[in-house]
């Protein structure tokens, strides 16, 4: 009885089709996993049996050293246990979701050394892998993908005793431009105007939250852990000058509660329907607290769940959908963080300098504001809350 040849020995087969005796010898494989395989053939089994030790000599051929250091998914999986220590829930599940689905699956069986040379990851290789992503994946996205592989093969340099290994992806600066992610849109001064009347009529957490979101121009990571204490619906008009209703913006969602930049902690005056909006919530987070009783955990929070706790970020895009869908909007073509899209628009439009609009959403200088809503803005000459006031005035009277 013939015996199984050993690995890494390589097999002969007959090929029906080419009429001749195949040898085939593995000799690597693919940054995806599959083989690279080498032939030859020969008319005879003996003739295939030359090619085939041919083949294995080749590939032994430099050295004997086996192939040693870690593959691309085991130093990956390893910066996702141990390289994300501190990062909100949300970004490591979507670095997470991003290694899995795009890093592992296409570069994950590279080895970061191999001193046979036929599998190690190669500069190419990411090259490759960075342009086929741009078929299918933004610019943005493609970014994130580097960086994910850039740092995982940092750690594994570093925690290597000895190691040789080299992060190739250091060597590939030019990244490729991936397919234009869904463009940031804005509000028209009709269309607010409709969203704004939808939610003062549903009278909701959710419609109160729209409000002061787009009156203000705070980040849905700023407005869903705004506390009590950081509004001030009277203001202090005995000061001289005077202190107008405002709301303090020193807080968001991100780890550490930190706003997003230093200038992101900032003041902002509401205008009356913004007012209107928060003394309603007010009246219901009450009425809430009383219905909910030893359930009720008290935080503090302007914008609550019926039982005291911050609103999930799903839960708000589904109570602003349900608004737009009231205001005659398809939900589907519209995000929250739309909102203070809309409000940067609306301002310009009503002649706000981009000075004073960059002051009033946090950024750290004009040009921040004209990359990020370049297309809100217009050229103006000529304060937040006195000019929302303007376009969208509060009822007169109780």
């Amino acid at each position: 009885m013939a015996t199984r040849r050993s690995r890494g020995d390589g097999g002969l087969y007959w090929s029906e089709a080419r009429q001749r005796w195949i040898a085939e010898l593995t000799v690597g494989y693919q940054p995806n996993g599959k083989r690279i395989v080498r032939r030859g053939s020969g008319k005879t089994k003996t003739e295939a049996k030359d090619a085939l030790a041919e083949l294995v000599a080749r590939s032994k051929e430099g050295t004997a050293l086996a192939s040693i250091g870690p593959t691309v998914e085991t130093a990956v999986r390893d910066w996702l246990r141990h390289g994300l220590n501190g990062r909100a829930p949300a970004t490591v599940d979507k670095l997470t979701n991003l290694a899995e689905t795009h890093v592992i699956p296409s570069l994950g069986a590279r080895l970061l050394l191999d001193p046979k040379n036929r599998n190690e990851l190669t500069a190419d290789d990411v090259d490759a892998w960075l342009e086929e992503k741009s078929e299918v994946l933004a610019t943005r996205t493609l970014q994130d993908l580097r960086a994910i592989l850039r740092r995982a093969i940092n750690r594994a340099a570093k925690r290597t005793k000895g190691s040789a290994i080299r992060n190739v992806v250091l060597l590939c600066d030019d990244l490729p431009v991936g397919r234009e992610g869904r463009p940031s849109k804005s509000l028209t001064l009709v269309q607010a105007a409709a969203v704004l009347d939808a939610a003062e009529a549903e009278r909701s957490t959710y419609g109160e939250y729209t409000v002061v979101s787009l009156l203000t121009g705070a980040r849905t990571e700023e407005a869903r852990p705004l506390h009590w204490t950081e509004v001030d619906l009277t203001g202090k008009p005995e000061l001289d000058p005077p202190v107008p209703p405002h709301l303090n913006v020193w807080r968001s969602v991100r780890v550490g509660n930190d706003t997003k930049t230093r200038k992101s902690r900032r003041s902002l005056a509401l205008s009356g329907r913004a007012i209107e909006a928060l003394e309603r919530q007010r009246r219901r987070q009450d009425f809430k607290r009383k219905v909910a009783g030893d359930r009720w955990r008290e935080d503090g929070l302007v914008f609550s769940s019926d039982v005291g706790t911050q609103l999930d970020a799903a839960n708000v895009r589904r109570g602003f959908r349900r608004l737009l869908e009231r205001a005659g909007l398809n939900p589907k073509d519209w995000t929250p963080r739309e909102l203070r899209h809309s409000f940067v628009s609306l301002l310009s439009d009503s002649g706000l300098s981009i000075e004073d609009i960059s002051r009033l959403v946090g950024h750290s200088d004009t040009k921040v504001t004209e990359l990020v809503y370049r297309h809100q803005l217009r050229p103006v000459i000529q304060h937040g809350a006195k000019a929302m006031d303007t376009i969208f005035p509060a009822a007169e009277g109780p």
